[in-house]
């Protein structure tokens, strides 16, 4: 009870803060903004690969889909088209994909769905990779290693040989400089009214990466999101005032079954009808009241 009072008591902290700085460049209101909007993706779709068969050595990037893996990457693939054709008669996708032959073979199964004429196209893109745990894994080391990374922290924890949660952070963070480049310099042809989609197929560190750098979360904030489900998607939707947020197509309980606390759900509902940044919430309680400068003066 008392952290919801408190992810209120910032919701409304945040919207008197807003009030009184207002935004000049909405894109309601500047025209230039509302042009250059016109070229952002109307989603950024996050799938995790389908169940994938394990080698004897542990996963590694040519471990093939499972049978089940395979249903679910075509079941996937259904809803995501069927949530297009509900926005837009006119939509259209492009792919980034991880190199790993589970989420290529994901990608097969999911294209079935979708026409040629939909695709703009695709591009295999090796920052969105598994994290390295490693050449030629030992499965009973591999389950010692990671109930280690559980009481270590999943972020910060390095497998020997391989990478931290840190070092995904640092490739993906240089992936979406790269997305940004394509879509400011609109690499993604348009006809007329197309609605541009971009599905990123990856791995389940990965999106929680890309989630956790997109939103800006903490450390603390990414340590508490759950591992997405095979072939389960996170879809990040443009909102009203120009900013991406989960909660345009994802209801409040799915937030909180993904691990969100009550201020990240609070962020995103104020991102699907705001354009602002949201990050100083985390650390605002760090700081004492602004109403009067002169009780945070400090005495020798």
């Amino acid at each position: 009870m008392k952290t919801v009072d408190t992810a209120k008591r910032n919701c409304q902290r945040f919207l008197y803060i807003h009030s009184q700085n207002p935004q000049p460049n909405h894109p309601r209101s500047d025209p230039t903004m509302a042009a250059k909007n016109r070229w952002l993706p109307k989603r950024i779709i996050l799938v995790r690969h389908g169940e994938s068969n394990d080698n004897d050595d542990g996963p590694s990037h040519s471990t093939p889909l499972s049978r089940r893996g395979a249903e679910q990457a075509r079941r996937a693939g259904t809803r995501i088209r069927d949530l297009l054709d509900q926005s837009c008669s006119s939509w259209k996708i492009y792919v980034y994909v991880s190199p790993y032959e589970c989420t290529r073979s994901t990608l097969r199964e999911m294209g079935r769905a979708f026409p040629a004429s939909r695709l703009i196209g695709v591009r295999e893109e090796c920052r969105v990779r598994e994290q390295d745990f490693g050449n030629f894994q030992d499965p009973q080391k591999m389950r010692q290693l990671k109930e280690i990374r559980n009481k270590f922290g999943r972020f910060f924890f390095r497998f020997p040989e391989g990478e931290s949660g840190a070092d995904v952070f640092d490739r993906v963070s240089s992936f979406l400089e790269s997305m940004w480049r394509d879509i400011d310099m609109q690499r993604f042809p348009l006809d007329g009214d197309d609605e541009l989609n971009l599905i990123i197929v990856s791995h389940g560190l990965a999106i929680r990466i890309f989630l956790m750098r997109w939103f800006r979360w903490t450390v603390e904030q990414f340590e508490r999101l759950k591992n997405p489900k095979n072939c389960e998607f996170r879809v990040m939707q443009l909102g009203e005032g120009g900013e991406y947020s989960l909660a345009v197509h994802h209801d409040e309980p799915r937030l909180k079954a993904w691990g969100l606390s009550p201020d990240m759900i609070a962020e995103q509902k104020l991102r699907a009808s705001t354009r602002t940044h949201h990050d100083f919430l985390w650390y605002h309680t760090f700081f004492a009241p602004s109403h009067d400068d002169a009780d945070t003066r400090v005495t020798a």
